[in-house]
């Protein structure tokens, strides 16, 4: 395969700044097992499941990843200050921490930078890609909270070039489920943002069960494909965590003939990194850097809550190995002509595997 072929053209006005208010009044693009296409809204999503049907959500909490510091004038080497914005990515001990560093060509191995709130950290490593590997001054939960009073929501580079994070993003890019001790993502899984608590006690009311799993969303999620073959290209590897419980609602809504929707490709990226050949699925924790393109054969997922992705991105591969390429490239079109709003912010699609 190659990148080109999960190109599309997107206008720029149909990339969301903001998420629509209430969340659950986003609009949400019905995508058949058969390709057809409907204009449904989030709140729909009850009657488009049937009792006994089982959504599985991401339930990780994002941290205030985005950091600015100052890298003060060099003694040796010559350079005055910089301003240095960073986007932790990978948390690597209690007190180190990858990130992405812009502009990273202003930092090599042994500077320090100065964060608000006294915090600061060294630079310990550096890779060509912009990457950059920091050592802190403190440790565990004393870095944590500091992180949280130094940072900012992490948002993505498409809205973050466009405005700065504000008040309103501290609730927007979190959902309403993510758990308080689960903390770690460094990046929203966004398909979970559209629900609320009328929409989770619909589906309750409706019979749709849910199950939480775990997945600490790294930035490298929103880095670009650069490999024309699509086989060339390396995942960043995340963590991911499935409970005894989650493992058993899985397992008993299988039995019953029940469909497994993952809400967001997170929870679908960890429910096929968990499962074995034969769709089961044991509880437990792992690295996964799973990359699914067309041609993979799902062993679990039958449906995906999820929002509208870049173009050659890894994500619109996915939905393209879940749906069909041709459905996918039928239904983001459409999504386009018909005004819907695209990425983090955007409006949501559920989409059940191909025939």
């Amino acid at each position: 395969m190659n990148l080109s072929d999960f190109d599309f053209d997107l206008p720029e006005d149909r990339i969301a700044l903001r998420p629509a208010r209430p969340r659950d009044s986003a609009r949400l693009l019905h995508v058949g097992a058969d390709g057809a296409l409907s204009d449904r809204g989030v709140l729909d999503l009850p009657e488009l499941l049937m009792p006994g049907d089982l959504l599985v959500f991401n339930d990780t909490r994002v941290i205030p990843a985005a950091l600015e510091g100052v890298r003060p004038a060099r003694a040796v080497g010559g350079g005055g200050p910089a301003h240095i914005e960073i986007n932790l990515h990978k948390r690597e001990s209690e007190a180190v921490w990858r990130a992405f560093a812009r502009p990273a060509k202003r930092l090599r191995e042994g500077d320090t930078l100065a964060f608000e709130g006294g915090l600061g950290a060294v630079v310990e490593g550096k890779t060509d890609g912009g990457e950059v590997t920091l050592r802190f001054d403190r440790a565990g939960p004393a870095l944590d909270r500091a992180i949280v009073e130094a940072g900012a929501p992490p948002l993505p580079p498409y809205i973050a070039s466009k405005r700065k994070p504000d008040a309103a993003d501290l609730e927007d890019y979190q959902t309403i489920y993510a758990a308080p001790d689960k903390t770690g993502s460094v990046a929203a899984p966004t398909a979970g943002l559209h629900f609320t608590d009328r929409l989770m006690e619909a589906l309750r009311l409706r019979g749709v069960k849910s199950a939480q799993v775990t997945l600490h969303v790294g930035a490298g999620t929103f880095l670009p494909v650069k490999t024309e073959n699509v086989a060339e290209h390396t995942m960043h590897s995340e963590w991911y965590e499935i409970g005894e419980e989650a493992a058993q609602a899985i397992a008993e809504t299988r039995a019953a003939g029940g469909r497994i929707i993952a809400v967001g490709t997170t929870s679908l990226r960890t429910l096929e990194s968990a499962a074995g050949e034969d769709g089961t699925i044991r509880a437990g924790s792992a690295e996964t850097a799973i990359f699914i393109t067309p041609g993979y054969r799902f062993k679990l997922v039958d449906g995906l809550m999820t929002n509208f992705h870049l173009p050659k991105s890894t994500l619109f591969m996915l939905v393209s190995a879940l749906a069909g390429l041709d459905t996918m490239q039928a239904a983001y079109a459409y999504a386009i002509a018909q005004g819907y709003r695209f990425f983090s912010y955007g409006d949501s699609s559920l989409i059940w595997r191909a025939e």
